[in-house]
């Protein structure tokens, strides 16, 4: 006897037949035309996951690109909301289609960085896009005086193309910060500095650093939301709305399978598609414009040669900092939820080495923002349970294919500012939420974790806002140190993790105290002598598509720190005594008194 199930509870793309064996009592759960499987993992913890598709397994065609165009929505939000951010600081006016041209050059970058990811990087399903970790170092490079914008009278006064001389100068020097810093960034990858240094960055590292993204931009978050508060608060009631009240509800909605035809079944459709449900309200309050102003093609050098100077070029730098430590934290987060094996060495090394290019690309075709790992697309995993590598890639391919539409650069230009400030609002709030979760691991009645967690934080807020009061106070006798300084200064990431990794690293303290026992528990810090949790994937997920005969074949791979059979320990014998001296000594046992 057969019998036809429709899975309602997972994803509603998805369609099961259940059949049933009837020599025995055994029933085989299979999925109509597309051979992938729901497998239900138990971790070492008892929890029970399950997913639709594996990093390694794809779905069909159609069902790539509908998942596809969801996870491109997931990035949809700060993406949109960037060039709305920035645009007062590059004395870009309200009516200048500018931001429709940086949003399409952003989309774009981001679907090619996301390709360049998940196919030569780590190889998971993380979707590259713009940051709000560098929205602090880019403005703290604006803030300096030479790049105050002019008097209202002077705007007003001046022709179209000097107005767009203007805002494309301080384009340009921010172009040329981001190239430069992200070069440094893809050595880093390079040469496995971030697969050394990940055993100094511990959740008191990770907490301040991370938090202070969203905690030092709430004045830019107030000032766009404060257009219409209406219309702010009404856009953050139904993010809520639509994302948290009515993730468990179902709709109904048509299925049809072979057997049974056509039929009626319940949906998880806010659950799954919840973007599509929040998009939908965007576009329906939209103020009356038109939309045929803005066409443009992306085109590289689209605002003339990049500038140069070394004080903005270590501003981005710190923010680059930033970026890895969250990107780190990201690619264990994702394989966790995906079910593949914990990311080795070399795969965190090739990510951060892939995160370079794609950063110094997006720095050549003038998106005005770095890339990093979107977390809103992990999020997004562990909703609709689909973790395949090709639905990711199809994300990319959407990406660059809307972005060099000219009408849909300019949907983006007439997106209400009340609107974006709800978001971003929601997102910041978002970003320093997932930085204070990791308190969870610390030991927080520890006075020596309470000290460093809370002056991290404090003087990360302190410092920069003291500064941006008194711009001219750093004066060393040289205009480029003194540019230099003030932009650090300026930088809450970089001071509050600074003082987090310098305090932490040096005052003694237990690995339990610290919350290492727990970090490694949860695959955030990798250790190769543990074995990974129980996963859907083999180590080969991180292998790169093509040319691994020829690299195990040669020796020489074995030292090169991206390659996928690099051996860390031949590297590490020859260094770890050199961290080991300056590494503090840590009593972990409490000795009974002799």
């Amino acid at each position: 006897m057969k019998s036809s199930v429709i899975m309602a509870q997972d994803n509603p793309a998805f369609e099961l037949q259940e059949e049933t064996n009837v020599t025995g009592n055994e029933t085989q759960t299979i999925v109509d035309e597309i051979q992938a499987s729901i497998t239900e993992v138990t971790d070492e913890d008892g929890i029970r996951g399950d997913i639709l598709y594996t990093v390694e397994e794809a779905p069909r065609w159609y069902l790539c690109i509908l998942l596809g165009i969801q996870q491109y929505l997931t990035m949809f939000g700060l993406t949109v909301a960037y060039p709305y951010i920035v645009a007062p600081k590059l004395c870009i006016q309200e009516s200048d289609p500018a931001r429709g041209y940086i949003s399409s050059t952003i989309f774009f970058v981001s679907g090619l960085g996301t390709l360049i990811q998940s196919t030569f990087g780590t190889r998971l399903p993380i979707i590259q896009s713009s940051s709000s970790v560098f929205l602090a170092p880019i403005f703290a490079i604006l803030s300096l005086p030479q790049w105050k914008c002019p008097s209202e009278e002077e705007m007003l006064s001046a022709t179209e193309e000097e107005l767009q001389e203007i805002w494309q100068l301080r384009m340009r020097e921010i172009q040329g910060a981001m190239i430069v810093a992200s070069i440094f960034e893809m050595v880093i990858g390079l040469t496995g500095v971030i697969g050394v240094m990940l055993k100094w960055l511990t959740p008191l590292v990770f907490v301040p650093t991370v938090s202070l993204i969203g905690l030092s931009l709430f004045e830019e978050s107030a000032s766009t939301a404060s257009k219409n508060w209406g219309i702010a608060i009404m856009t953050i009631f139904l993010l809520l709305l639509f994302s948290q009240y009515l993730q468990n509800i179902n709709i109904p909605g048509c299925s049809y399978s072979k057997e049974t035809g056509w039929k009626i079944k319940q949906f998880p459709f806010f659950q799954a598609f919840s973007s599509f449900a929040y998009h939908n309200y965007s576009v329906g309050i939209l103020c009356h414009t038109n939309c045929c102003r803005c066409s443009r093609t992306n085109q590289r050098r689209q605002w003339g040669l990049p500038t140069f100077s070394i004080g903005a070029v270590f501003g981005i730098f710190s923010g680059i900092l930033a970026s890895i430590v969250k990107s780190v934290g990201d690619y264990y987060a994702c394989a966790r939820l995906a079910c593949a094996p914990h990311p080795p060495t070399n795969a965190i090394n090739r990510g951060i080495f892939a995160e370079g290019i794609s950063c110094i690309l997006s720095g050549i075709w003038g998106s005005g923002c770095e890339l990093t790992s979107c977390s809103e697309n992990i999020g997004a995993i562990g909703i609709t349970k689909v973790a395949s590598r090709r639905v990711i890639e199809c994300a990319a391919v959407t990406m660059m294919l809307f972005a060099v539409l000219g009408k849909f650069g300019a949907f983006f230009s007439i997106i209400p500012e009340p609107i974006i400030g709800g978001i971003v609002c929601v997102m910041f709030a978002i970003v320093t939420g997932v930085g204070l979760s990791n308190v969870q691991f610390i030991d927080l009645q520890s006075s020596r974790n309470i000290l460093i967690l809370g002056l991290s934080l404090f003087m990360g807020i302190t410092i920069p806002k003291w500064f941006k009061g008194h711009p001219n106070t750093i004066d060393v006798g040289n205009d480029a140190a003194n540019q230099l300084i003030t932009v650090l200064l300026n930088t809450s990431t970089f001071i509050g993790g600074l003082i987090a990794f310098v305090l932490d690293n040096s005052i003694p303290g237990t690995d339990e105290e610290r919350g290492l026992i727990k970090w490694r528990e949860q695959g955030f810090e990798h250790n190769e002598s543990e074995g990974d949790y129980l996963t859907l994937s083999s180590p080969s997920t991180y292998d790169l598509p093509f040319g691994m005969n020829l690299i195990k074949r040669y020796k020489i791979f074995k030292f090169i720190p991206i390659s996928p059979t690099y051996d860390q320990n031949i590297f590490l014998r020859k260094v770890r005594p050199l961290f080991e001296r300056f590494k503090p000594k840590y009593n972990n046992n409490i000795d009974s008194e002799k």
